[in-house]
C-alpha cells in the first residue's frame, strides 16, 4: 500500500456469504447497473443508511422489519 492511500484512506475488510443474500455478485451487479465502483456503491449504501438513522427513520432491528 502506498503512502498516500496509507495516510488518507482506512481499508475495511467486508465478508459476504456465497450462499445468503446479498452475495458479493449481486451487490456487483447493483453497482454496474447504477453505473458505480463496489466500493462507491457500498459506500453510498452506507452514507444512506447513517443518514436515514441519523434522522430517526431506522426500524428498531433488522430482523423484526423489511428495509428499502
Amino acid at each position: 500500500m502506498n503512502k498516500y492511500i496509507a495516510k488518507n484512506y482506512d481499508r475495511v475488510n467486508l465478508v459476504f456469504k456465497k450462499d445468503t443474500s446479498p452475495t458479493k455478485e449481486e451487490v456487483q451487479a447493483a453497482a454496474d447497473v447504477a453505473g458505480e465502483s463496489l466500493n462507491g456503491y457500498i459506500v453510498g449504501a452506507v452514507k444512506q443508511r447513517m443518514e436515514r438513522d441519523a434522522a430517526g427513520g431506522s426500524c428498531c432491528n433488522e430482523q423484526s422489519c423489511k428495509q428499502d
